[in-house]
């Protein structure tokens, strides 16, 4: 493929691309696989998010960080995870990244309180969009304040880490509680749903029973791991072509009946319609006829 060829199938997919805001499907791709970069952004993910920390031995960091900045600097567009804020790597990333063009955002792995964000922000100059990665018991516990730092654009859930740390099951029910958490942080701070963590079984009806556990709970993203997952997490992730009909639906009515409330279940189904509806024409889904 030509430069010219790759820049216009570049530009036409970034012109399609869902938002971060309401990104569903967010893949991470080694900064060493710098052959997966064009197919990631050319693929069916919401996001590409290009790994700098856990994917990537210390003797090879700096070697990423060049594989990264090259990319995005020729015209490709993707968000970063940078390394803990704790670290010398984290100075590095953000010395490397600041005002390069095509960088959307950052993800702040290992993200414990609201001023690793803050700082993130202002050292990228203010304006680079923080997804707070929350991967331990204490960023859990302080998911609010995260959430609330200037800076924050959306919580995401390092599920992994979070096991490793408190010692907890990748079950429903041992997840409920830190899912949960950061729903109900996103809700209070303003952000976006959170997006959840991985899923790192290949087949599909394991990633599709996982996705639908994070919708259950409030969640809207979640993190993927190869170019087969986006697709199916998109299509967990989105209203249902019913859910969809539903909503037009009550919506219809609700406006031909003047618009009144009947009784108390009518403001809650309200409120969940509009937001399917908001949905629907994000992601292009039509209703089922």
């Amino acid at each position: 493929m030509t430069d010219t060829a790759l820049d216009d199938r570049r530009r036409l997919r970034e012109s399609t691309r869902v938002d971060g805001k309401n990104a569903r499907s967010w893949q991470l791709v080694s900064a060493l696989q710098t052959a997966q970069f064009d197919h990631a952004q050319l693929g069916r993910a919401d996001q590409i998010v290009l790994d700098l920390e856990d994917a990537i031995d210390e003797s090879l960091k700096t070697v990423a960080r060049e594989n990264v900045v090259n990319w995005l600097a020729g015209g490709g567009n993707a968000w970063v995870r940078i390394n803990d804020w704790t670290t010398v790597d984290w100075s590095d990333d953000i010395a490397a990244l600041a005002g390069v063009p095509g960088l959307n955002g950052v993800m702040l792995a290992k993200t414990e309180a609201a001023e690793q964000v803050t700082d993130t922000f202002q050292r990228l100059g203010g304006a680079t969009p923080v997804v707070a990665l929350i991967e331990s018991a204490l960023g859990i516990e302080d998911a609010v304040d995260i959430a609330r730092a200037r800076g924050a654009f959306r919580l995401a859930f390092g599920s992994g880490d979070y096991r490793r740390d408190t010692g907890a099951f990748n079950t429903p029910l041992a997840m409920a509680y830190p899912r949960t958490r950061l729903v109900l942080a996103s809700r209070i701070g303003g952000l976006p749903g959170p997006i959840d963590g991985p899923t790192v079984a290949s087949t599909h009806p394991v990633l599709r029973e996982q996705a639908a556990d994070a919708v259950a709970l409030g969640m809207t993203g979640k993190l993927c791991l190869d170019q087969e997952q986006p697709a199916v997490i998109n299509e967990s992730m989105s209203p249902s072509p019913a859910d969809v009909a539903w909503a037009l639906d009550f919506l219809q009515r609700f406006e031909e009946d003047g618009r009144v409330i009947r009784d108390g279940s009518d403001k809650p189904r309200l409120a969940r319609a509009e937001v399917i509806r908001r949905r629907a024409e994000i992601f292009k889904i039509q209703p089922a006829r």
